[in-house]
C-alpha cells in the first residue's frame, strides 16, 4: 500500500462514523459501493460478483465472494464528513463486526426484501440495542417479485421496534409527521402545537433512538440509495467531545510489509505524530482519588497517522476528535483497549463455543508455531490460542467452519504453514453452587503469603468480577492489588473437567503478608490455591453453550419438529401458524443441535429454515456424561493445587485442602449464604401442576403426577433440574378390558385435518376448542375416557395442567414437554391394563405405541370413526317413534306451544297477543 502524497485537512462541521451492518447476502457490500459511487469516492461501481468491490479489498474476500474483514471509506456528504465502515455479514465473523460497534455514531442496518428479519438480524438488533446505536434501516432488493414496502415494515415493527418509521417519502404531510409524533411525547407535543416538526427535532429523537428511519430500494440498480444518502446527511448529528485525549482501540492488524496498525477512535482532545500513548488510565481510583496504578504500565510514541479509505490512505500529522484513523508505532495495544480519559470495552456478547485442535505439519516445532499464531490472537482476540501443556498440543477457538478455512489459508499466506483441523468439541464452562471461604496459604521456608476470598454464585453471563473487601490495616493496599491483578490475570479452572470458571464474584477479605519474607510470587501461589480451595467446598456445576434458534417450516412438519427438538433436549414456546408455514422459536442445547440443519432440509425437502444465535451458558443437560468423557483429575492437575504450604520444622509442608481450615493464621467469616440470582438456571426450581380429575379417575392423576411430580400448591417446591429425572416402575396386572382409554395428539390431528388445518391458519386457539367439541360429542355416544393432549401451551415457563372440559381431560404438558412423551408414559402405565387407543399419524408415535401394548388410530381413521358415529346418532334418533321422542314442546300447555310454533314459522312475534 502506497501513501497518497496530497492531503487537504478536514474542515468540515459535522464527522460522524457509520457502520453498515447485514446478515449475509442482503447487499451490504453492494449498497456501500452505491454509497461511495453516489457522493464520488470511486468512479465504477464495483459488484462482488465481479471480485471488484471497493471494500473488499482482500484476495480470500474476493474468491469467496464475502466481506471478513472490516475496511473503512472517508467520503463527504454535504457539509459532513462521512467514515464509512463496512462489518462482515457472515456469522462465523460476527466477532470481528462487533469489535466496531463501540466506535460507530450510526449504524446502517441493511435488510433483504425477500429473506425478511432473519435470526441474525434480530441478533444484531439486539447487538445495537445493547450498544445504544442510532439505527438507519435500508430494506434492500426491492425490485424483486412480491416484495412490498408495507408488509415489510409491518415485520420489523413487530419483529424489531414499532418505532420503525417509512422515511422513503418523507415530506411535510400529516400522516408522515403523525407516525413520528407516535414514537415519542415531547415530540407528540410539537406536532400538537405546530402541526408540524423540524428536521433537528427529528435528528435528535434518532440520536436518542427514539425513531428508527426505514428506507426502501435496490442498491444494486441505485434506487432509493439517493434518498438514502438525504436523510442520512439531513437526520444525523455529530457528537460532543472533550478536550481531554481519550482513544477507543477496535481493530489490531498488519500492512502488507508486516507493520503492526492500531485502528482507533479519536474520542477526546486531538492526537498529534509523536505524541506519548500510555495504558495508565487518567480515571481515578475511587478511594484515594489518584489515578489507578499498573504493574505493566507502557508508553509508546505514535510514529505515523493514517486514514485510510480502502487499500490506499493518507498520512496525516494530526486528528482530531470523532476521526476513526490507523497508527502505527504501538505494540502493547489490542482491541476493546481503551486509552486516555476512555475507559476499556466490556467482553463482546458474541463467544466462540466450539473448540478444535491445531494439526500441524509433520517436523514442525510446536513451540515456534504457537508464537507465530499467537500474532493472529492480537488480530482476532475470540480466536484464543491455547497451549495444552500436558498433551503439547494447540487449540484454537473459532466460530464456525468458514472461519477455519480462512484461518487456514491466512497461516498458509502468512507463516508457511499448512495446517490442519480436527472436527472440534464443544467449550463448556463451570460456575459454583453456594456462596464459599476459600483461603490459600503459602510459606515454604523464607516465604509468606496467605488469602482469603469470598466466593458468590453471580448473574448468568456476568462472567469473572472481582472486588475487595479487606481492610488496609489487615493487608496493605500494594498487596490487595496485586492479589486482585493475580485473580484477573489467569483463567481459572473448575474441578469438573477443568473448563473454564466463569458466573463467579471473587472478593478479597482477608490476607496477611510478612514484613520481611512476603515476595511477590507468594501471593500468586496463596490466591490460586485459595481459588481452588473454594471451588471444593463449594462444589462446580458444569454449563453449556445453549442456542436460541427460530424454526421455520411447513405446517404439516410441525410435529416431527416438536419432537425433534424434544429429544434434543431443547425447550419452545407454543408453535406459531403464519399461513402455510409454522414457526417454533425456543433454545437447545449447541451439542444436540449440531447437523440438525442438514436434517431439516432432509425431512421438509428444503423447505424448512433453521436460525441458530448463541444464548449463553446453563447447566449441562448431560453433565455426567460428559465429566466421565473428559477423564480431568482434578487432584492430579499439579498446576492448580487445591491444597497450602505450610511452615514446620524449618520446611515446607503440604496440607490437602480439607484440612487447611484449622491450620490457617487468620479466622474465617461466618459465611451467610445468600440466595442465588433469581434468574439463575442452578436455582430455578421444578413447576408444580394444576390438575382437575375427577374421583373415579384417580390412576390418571396418579401418572400425572408421577410424570410432573406431586401437587404442592403450598409449598411450590420440587426437585431442581440438575437433579434425576423421576423413574417409572412398570406394574404387572390383568388388562380389564371394560375400560377403555382415547388418548388423542391434539397438534397433529389439528394439522391433518383440512378444516381444522385451516382454522389454526386464522385462530389456532379455536382449532383447539372446535377438536375438543368434536371429541366430546364422540365421548358422549362411545361412553369411554377421551385424553386429548397439547404440547408445551401457554407462555414459557408453563408448569402444566389439565382440565375437565365436559366429559373429556385436556391435558396441557409443561413447557418443552411433548405430547409424545406424555402419551408415551400414559400408554405405558394403561397399555397392560386397559384397552388403550392412541390417534395419531406420527410413524415414530405409533411404533412406540404398538411396543406398549395399545392399539394406534391415524387421524384419518378418527374422522371416519366420528362420523361413523355421529351417523349412528341421528340414526337412532330417527329411528324412534314421534311419541318417544323428548321435545321441548310436548312438555309445554297446547296454548303456549302452539304460539311458539307461530313465532318460529314467523307468523306472529314474541309477545304478540294478537
Amino acid at each position: 500500500m502506497e501513501a497518497t502524497p496530497e492531503y487537504k485537512p478536514i474542515t468540515q462541521k459535522k464527522h460522524i462514523c457509520i457502520g453498515i451492518l447485514a446478515h449475509v447476502d442482503a447487499g451490504k457490500t453492494t449498497l456501500a459501493e452505491s454509497i461511495l459511487y453516489l457522493t464520488g469516492r470511486i468512479r465504477k461501481l464495483g459488484r462482488v460478483d465481479h471480485k471488484d468491490a471497493f471494500l473488499d479489498t482482500n484476495a480470500l474476500e474476493r474468491a469467496r465472494g464475502i466481506t471478513i474483514f472490516s475496511k473503512q471509506a472517508i467520503f463527504s456528504l454535504g457539509d459532513t464528513t462521512v467514515t464509512l465502515l463496512d462489518t462482515p455479514g457472515h456469522v462465523d465473523f460476527s466477532a470481528e463486526m462487533e469489535r466496531t460497534l463501540p466506535v460507530l455514531d450510526y449504524a446502517i442496518l441493511v435488510v433483504s426484501a425477500a429473506d425478511g428479519v432473519s435470526g441474525h438480524v434480530r441478533t444484531l438488533w439486539q447487538l445495537l440495542s445493547q450498544y445504544q446505536i442510532p439505527t438507519f434501516l435500508f430494506i434492500n432488493k426491492m425490485d424483486q417479485e412480491g416484495a412490498d414496502s408495507q408488509t415489510i415494515l409491518a415485520e420489523l415493527g413487530k419483529q424489531l421496534d414499532e418505532r420503525c418509521v417509512d422515511f422513503s417519502e418523507a415530506s411535510e404531510n400529516s400522516s408522515f409527521f403523525e407516525n413520528l409524533a407516535m414514537c415519542d411525547e415531547l415530540l407528540l407535543d410539537k406536532y400538537l402545537e405546530q402541526g408540524m416538526l423540524e428536521n433537528h427535532d427529528i435528528a435528535e429523537k434518532i440520536q436518542q433512538r427514539k425513531i428508527f428511519p426505514c428506507y426502501f430500494g435496490s442498491a444494486l440498480k441505485l434506487t432509493g440509495v439517493g434518498e438514502f444518502l438525504k436523510g442520512l446527511s439531513s437526520y444525523t448529528k455529530s457528537s460532543s467531545f472533550g478536550n481531554a485525549f481519550g482513544a477507543k482501540v477496535y481493530k489490531i492488524s498488519r500492512d502488507s510489509q508486516g507493520n503492526r496498525l492500531t485502528h482507533m477512535k479519536i474520542t477526546g482532545g486531538i492526537l498529534k505524530v509523536k505524541m506519548p500513548l500510555t495504558n495508565q488510565t487518567q480515571n481515578p481510583d475511587p478511594k484515594t482519588g489518584r489515578p489507578t496504578e499498573n504493574d505493566d504500565i507502557w508508553e509508546e510514541k505514535v510514529d505515523q497517522i493514517r486514514l485510510y479509505s480502502g487499500v490506499t490512505f493518507q498520512s496525516v500529522d494530526e486528528v482530531p476528535a470523532g476521526t476513526i484513523c490507523t497508527v502505527t508505532g504501538l505494540s502493547h495495544t489490542y482491541s476493546g483497549q481503551g486509552l486516555g480519559c476512555e475507559p476499556s470495552s466490556q467482553l463482546p456478547v458474541l463467544e466462540p463455543v466450539m473448540t478444535y485442535r491445531v494439526l500441524l505439519p509433520e517436523g514442525c516445532d510446536v513451540h515456534q508455531a504457537f508464537s507465530k499464531l499467537s500474532q493472529l490472537e492480537e488480530e482476532e482476540p475470540l480466536l484464543h490460542m491455547v497451549w495444552e501443556e500436558q498433551t503439547g498440543e494447540i487449540h484454537a477457538r473459532l466460530m464456525g467452519e468458514v472461519q477455519i478455512e480462512i484461518l487456514k489459508s491466512t497461516i498458509l499466506e502468512r507463516f508457511g504453514l499448512s495446517v490442519a483441523f480436527d472436527t472440534g468439541s464443544i467449550v463448556y464452562k463451570e460456575t459454583i453452587r453456594r456462596a464459599v471461604e476459600g483461603a490459600g496459604h503459602f510459606e515454604p521456608l523464607r516465604h509468606y503469603a496467605e488469602v482469603h476470598l469470598l466466593m458468590e454464585p453471580g448473574e448468568p453471563g456476568s462472567g469473572l468480577q472481582f472486588a475487595s473487601e479487606c481492610s488496609e490495616d489487615l493487608l496493605d493496599r500494594n498487596w490487595q492489588r496485586l492479589i486482585l491483578t493475580h485473580l484477573e490475570e489467569k483463567k481459572h479452572r473448575g474441578i469438573l473437567t477443568g473448563a473454564e470458571l466463569t458466573d463467579t464474584k471473587i472478593t478479597l477479605i482477608s490476607g496477611r503478608a510478612h514484613p520481611k519474607h512476603t515476595e511477590g510470587g507468594d501471593f500468586r501461589q496463596a490466591t490460586y490455591r485459595a481459588v481452588r480451595q473454594g471451588l471444593k467446598q463449594a462444589g462446580c456445576v458444569l454449563l453449556e453453550p445453549i442456542y436460541e434458534f427460530r424454526l421455520e417450516l411447513p405446517a404439516d412438519k410441525i410435529g416431527r419438529a416438536i419432537s425433534d427438538i424434544q429429544n434434543r433436549h431443547g425447550q419452545f414456546s407454543p408453535p406459531e401458524i403464519l399461513g402455510e408455514k409454522a414457526v417454533l422459536t425456543g433454545t437447545a442445547p449447541v451439542a444436540t443441535m449440531q447437523g440438525y440443519q442438514m436434517e431439516l432440509i432432509s425431512y421438509t425437502k428444503g423447505e424448512g429454515t433453521l436460525a441458530c444465535t448463541v444464548k449463553g451458558y446453563e447447566p449441562c443437560h448431560n453433565a455426567e456424561e460428559v465429566i466421565a468423557a473428559s477423564g480431568y483429575d482434578e487432584e492430579a492437575d499439579l498446576e492448580n493445587p487445591s491444597g497450602s504450604i505450610f511452615c514446620s520444622h524449618g520446611a515446607g509442608v503440604f496440607i490437602p485442602w480439607d484440612q487447611v481450615a484449622s491450620h490457617m493464621h487468620l479466622e474465617y467469616r461466618k459465611i451467610q449464604t445468600p440466595p442465588l440470582p433469581a434468574n439463575s438456571p442452578i436455582s430455578a426450581p421444578s413447576p408444580t401442576f394444576r390438575s382437575s380429575f375427577s374421583a373415579e379417575d384417580k390412576e390418571l392423576e396418579a401418572i400425572f403426577t408421577r410424570t410432573y411430580g406431586p401437587d404442592r400448591r403450598a409449598e411450590r417446591t420440587l426437585p431442581s433440574r440438575l437433579d434425576a429425572a423421576p423413574r417409572f416402575h412398570q406394574k404387572q396386572a390383568q388388562k380389564e378390558p371394560q375400560k377403555e382409554y382415547l388418548l388423542v395428539d391434539g397438534y397433529n390431528i389439528i394439522f391433518s385435518w383440512e378444516e381444522l388445518k385451516d382454522l389454526a391458519r386464522e385462530n389456532i386457539e379455536g382449532a383447539r376448542n372446535l377438536l375438543a367439541d368434536i371429541l366430546c360429542n364422540y365421548q358422549g355416544f362411545k361412553k369411554n375416557t377421551v385424553i386429548l393432549v397439547f404440547d408445551a401451551y401457554k407462555v414459557k415457563g408453563n408448569p402444566g395442567e389439565v382440565q375437565n372440559y365436559h366429559n373429556i381431560y385436556i391435558v396441557y404438558t409443561k413447557e418443552a414437554e411433548t405430547a409424545d412423551q406424555y402419551i408415551e408414559k400414559t400408554v405405558h402405565e394403561l397399555g397392560r391394563k386397559y384397552t388403550v387407543t392412541v390417534a395419531t399419524s406420527d410413524a415414530l408415535e405409533q411404533v412406540i405405541i404398538l411396543g406398549q401394548g395399545a392399539s394406534r388410530l391415524s387421524a384419518p381413521g378418527l374422522r371416519e370413526e366420528i362420523e361413523a358415529a355421529r351417523v349412528e346418532i341421528q340414526e337412532i334418533c330417527q329411528s324412534r317413534p314421534k311419541a318417544e321422542r323428548n321435545y321441548l314442546f310436548h312438555h309445554l300447555p297446547e296454548d303456549t306451544a302452539k304460539q311458539l310454533e307461530e313465532v318460529r314459522l314467523g307468523k306472529r312475534k314474541l309477545g304478540d297477543n294478537h
